[in-house]
Order: structure tokens, then C-alpha cells, then sequence
């Protein structure tokens, strides 16, 4: 059978990530068009979100990769490339983040060390640094700094 016609088994067998999939497309579609109406900029608690799904499919096509590495290389080298893109878009999501206006309170300056567990704005920091620490264990400073085609 060609790849063009290629049959994907439907059914019951990853919901949790249909509906994740479903959820983002909802929320997408829930954005208003820039092109006919105002639409409200992003703000800190949005990038927040989106931040912490751009981290849960990072490691999703982590843990794809480790097990797809022993039987099928060429496949794990693209879920590599995957791997590299998530992290650099997670990566300027945290960046754009701090570059949003900090909230009144001052709570939006990245100072983890005052409290061991961070403000509750910090959580992109410290979801942040976690998932850092996995990428450098796994992916090389030339590999992340190659831009996206």
C-alpha cells in the first residue's frame, strides 16, 4: 500500500492525546482572527499553558524516540529533530514570557530562590528547568542552536 493511502488505526487507542489534540484546535479556533477584529494579546498565564504542553510533548517524543531507537533508526532520527523543535519552541515561549509585563505584585521576576517552590507565576521557570536539564543530557549545544528549516 502506498504512504499516501496508508491506513491509520483508528478506535480507543490514545484518547487522552485525541483530546488533547481536539483541545488545542478548539482553542485555536476559539482565538479571534487577527485580520477582522482586535484580538487581546497574549498574556503571562496563556504562554504559562501553552509552555507546559510544548514540556508534555517534549517528553512524549522523548520516550517515543527511546523506544522506537532499537528497530527503526531512520524514524528515531526525525522524533530526534522533533525532539530538538519542541524544546526550541518551549524555549521561546519562556523567553516570551518574561518579556510580557510582570504582574503588579512583582511576582513575575524569576527569583526561584526565595521560596523552594518558587511564586506561583514561577511554575514555567521551574517546569522550565526541569526540562532543561533532560535536554542536556540528551541533545548537543550545535544540535539546538541548527534554526528550523
Amino acid at each position: 500500500m502506498p504512504p499516501s493511502t496508508a491506513v491509520i488505526p483508528g478506535g480507543d487507542a490514545y484518547p487522552f492525546l485525541r483530546a488533547a489534540t481536539t483541545a488545542v484546535r478548539h482553542h485555536t479556533r476559539a482565538q479571534p482572527d487577527p485580520d477582522t477584529t482586535t484580538a487581546p494579546p497574549a498574556d503571562r498565564l496563556h504562554l504559562d499553558t501553552l509552555h507546559a504542553h510544548l514540556t508534555a510533548l517534549h517528553l512524549l517524543v522523548d520516550r517515543l524516540a527511546e523506544a522506537t531507537r532499537p528497530e527503526r533508526p531512520a524514524a528515531t532520527r526525525n522524533l530526534a529533530t522533533a525532539h530538538a523543535r519542541l524544546w526550541q519552541a518551549a524555549d521561546a515561549v519562556h523567553e516570551a514570557f518574561h518579556l510580557l509585563p510582570a504582574p503588579e505584585s512583582g511576582a513575575g521576576e524569576c527569583r526561584p530562590e526565595r521560596l523552594p517552590e518558587g511564586p506561583p507565576v514561577l511554575t514555567i521557570c521551574q517546569r522550565h528547568l526541569a526540562a532543561s536539564h533532560a535536554v542536556r543530557r540528551k541533545t548537543t549545544t550545535a544540535t539546538l542552536a541548527v534554526p528550523a528549516p
